[in-house]
């Protein structure tokens, strides 16, 4: 992959020799990819709206472009055998497993691609294996970085996360490189909570301590005097998926349990009793303790020697998510000073960690080897549902559990299908009818839609706008999970307006205009009287139009390629053009006029399904009535 611009720089649109019209040889032929993740077909033409089974959906439409949308329908409906289009003789994906996976998830991609398990692989090993890869899945053992990014040049399209946190991924890379992330946070939520209550309870009543002590020979009934957890306070901190189960569980032993999350949503925690502090408050009120917090450069040792010195003396301390949101020789010293009674741990800062670590051989803590996701069940759901996160992704699916990309839902993406065409479609025209060797800065995006601005979600299309106009003219490979970060890279301002109309608000948009301001034209009619290039769109029957082009109103579909020729409103133009255009053997697929009034100028929009010759256009060009034209290469 091409290095990316400095944030300074703007995309340049190369000018043909003689400013007028520009055939495809002046822009770099790209297969027209519009979904999220490159799909494994080359040049997909059309794809099914479907099931995961893959029957017809409920429309059973066809969305031109290679945007496949799958509805959820649960992991349990999925049939490996069904995952690949039949149409699709491309070659099949390749995927990476590089940490144990299930049966069950190994058979889903199985089902769909070439897979190689390889574990234990070292860092070297990966960075000179990815480069043969589409996919890989990772548990947390297999740090993903920048380099091995950098290794795969630019083939990389999804890594997986076995499991829910991704600090083993380098995230800004990934989203850098075009690479989708994706993990499976729901699969082994019950069975972390469980572990956490495990731990819980296990340490309360010595339990792991009591038992060692008994096959050492021992009988110490006193020594091991537990503690009761009905009536006292347990503090979740991260009220997430797990935070929430540990909670629900807690309340079920009686406990009174509040909790901290700068994200929660308080009528979620009111309806399970749940009491929503601050940090502070939680620290300081709480007999236990339950960390379910990611780790982040701000929970990083997050609990350390001051946060423990609040902490009310005696206080227990479970942690089920992640190590390094604990400082261990702060804890070590929190245990030895009796401010925390007892810790019971299934994660650690290093895993794993050394044997003589002061913190596993303490007597007042119980320890697991990262046991939060291993159940028999969570396992295999896990694998299942990595597995279908990661096929759904090659297949160009917006993933429910991306983390680097906007979340679209299903049902909104299947709406916008053809608009998210009629977007890239517009951001391809209107870059290539910019003049000159200038730099492309500033885009101004209009929607018109009858539906409350609130209700339209066009991240996806202001994706696919970014991708039309970035790679015509570059050699960078733009899709939604990079999308905004390239248009930064490049210098590339995008502001968006919403207009409500007046009209039905079944479909999504009316229409839209994309501007491209301070820019000289290589189409003057293009241009608007405050200096901008100006061009809108519709979607008709499904099918993406070209409606506007400066002032002029035309109306031609957007399924091949189009010349615009500005001209004399005079009898006969059309027959001119298009006798040329069938001398030439050059096929027309639809032609619209737009004029200003009746023998004044007009505007002709002809769609052409291949490319003309230079001296096609040149025979256009020569004919006297027609004052200025272009071919823009879709």
């Amino acid at each position: 992959m091409a290095s990316a611009a400095s944030p300074s720089s703007s995309i340049k649109a190369s000018a043909s020799p003689n400013g007028t019209f520009s055939s495809n040889s002046n822009y770099s032929k790209k297969p027209n990819r519009i979904s999220f993740a490159s799909i494994i077909n080359p040049n997909p033409i059309s794809a099914k709206i479907c099931n995961s089974n893959g029957s017809s959906g409920r429309s059973g439409s066809i969305v031109s472009s290679g945007l496949k949308v799958a509805e959820s329908t649960g992991i349990a409906a999925l049939d490996a055998k069904d995952l690949r289009d039949p149409a699709d003789s491309g070659p099949r994906p390749t995927i990476l497993v590089s940490e144990k996976l299930g049966e069950a998830g190994l058979k889903v991609l199985r089902g769909f691609g070439e897979v190689e398990c390889l574990y234990n692989l070292s860092p070297e090993e990966l960075r000179e294996k990815i480069s043969s890869f589409d996919a890989l899945i990772v548990r947390s053992g297999t740090k993903v970085t920048r380099q091995v990014f950098e290794a795969a040049k630019g083939r990389l399209k999804v890594v997986g996360r076995a499991g829910v946190g991704i600090d083993n991924v380098d995230l800004p890379a990934a989203t850098e490189f075009g690479c989708l992330v994706v993990n499976a946070p729901t699969a082994n939520t019950v069975a972390a909570a469980e572990h956490g209550i495990a731990l819980l309870t296990s340490m309360a009543r010595n339990v792991a301590q009591s038992d060692a002590s008994m096959k050492a020979g021992k009988w110490e009934r006193n020594k091991y005097v537990g503690v009761s957890l009905v009536g006292k306070t347990l503090a979740v901190i991260g009220f997430g998926k797990v935070g929430s189960e540990v909670a629900r569980r807690a309340k079920g032993l009686g406990m009174h349990v509040i909790a901290h999350d700068p994200y929660a949503a308080a009528d979620r925690a009111r309806a399970m009793s749940v009491d929503l502090v601050s940090f502070h408050e939680a620290i300081c009120t709480a007999d236990f303790i339950s960390l379910h917090m990611p780790l982040t450069p701000t929970t990083r040792n997050v609990f350390n020697e001051q946060t423990f010195s609040k902490m009310k003396k005696g206080v227990r301390i479970i942690n089920v998510a992640r190590g390094g949101v604990i400082d261990e020789e702060a804890l070590v010293r929190a245990l030895d000073s009796g401010i925390v009674a007892q810790a019971a741990l299934d994660v650690f800062a290093e895993e794993p960690p050394s044997k003589e670590s002061k913190l596993v051989q303490h007597h007042n803590v119980i320890v697991t080897p990262h046991l939060g996701a291993s159940t028999k069940e969570a396992q295999e759901g896990v694998a299942i549902e990595i597995a279908e996160a990661v096929v759904g992704a090659l297949n160009g699916e917006l993933s429910a559990t991306a983390v680097n990309a906007p979340m679209v839902p299903p049902e909104i993406l299947t709406e916008l299908a053809p608009y998210v065409v009629l977007a890239e479609k517009l951001g391809r025209l209107a870059v290539q009818l910019v003049a000159g060797g200038g730099g492309v800065q500033s885009v101004k995006v209009v929607y018109r839609s009858a539906r409350d601005p609130d209700d339209l979600d066009t991240r996806l299309l202001r994706a696919m706008i970014i991708k039309g106009i970035i790679e015509p003219i570059s050699s960078s490979f733009v899709n939604l999970v990079n999308a905004d970060h390239m248009a930064k890279q490049k210098g590339l301002r995008i502001s968006e307006e919403r207009v409500t109309i007046d009209s039905s608000p079944e479909s999504p948009l009316d229409s839209i205009q994309v501007n491209i301001s301070n820019m000289d034209s290589k189409f003057a009619s293009a241009g608007t009287e405050d200096g901008h290039i100006s061009i809108e769109g519709q979607v008709k029957d499904g099918v993406p139009h070209l409606t506007c082009v400066g002032t002029f109103d035309v109306d031609v579909s957007l399924e091949g390629n189009v010349i615009l020729c500005r001209q004399v409103d005079q009898p006969g133009m059309i027959g001119i053009v298009g006798n040329i255009l069938g001398q030439h053997n050059v096929n027309v697929s639809f032609m619209s006029v737009g004029r200003t009034a009746p023998r004044k100028q007009a505007i002709m929009a002809i769609g052409v399904d291949e490319a003309p010759r230079k001296e096609t256009l040149d025979e256009i060009g020569n004919v006297p009535a027609i004052e200025e034209f272009v071919f823009l290469d879709l």
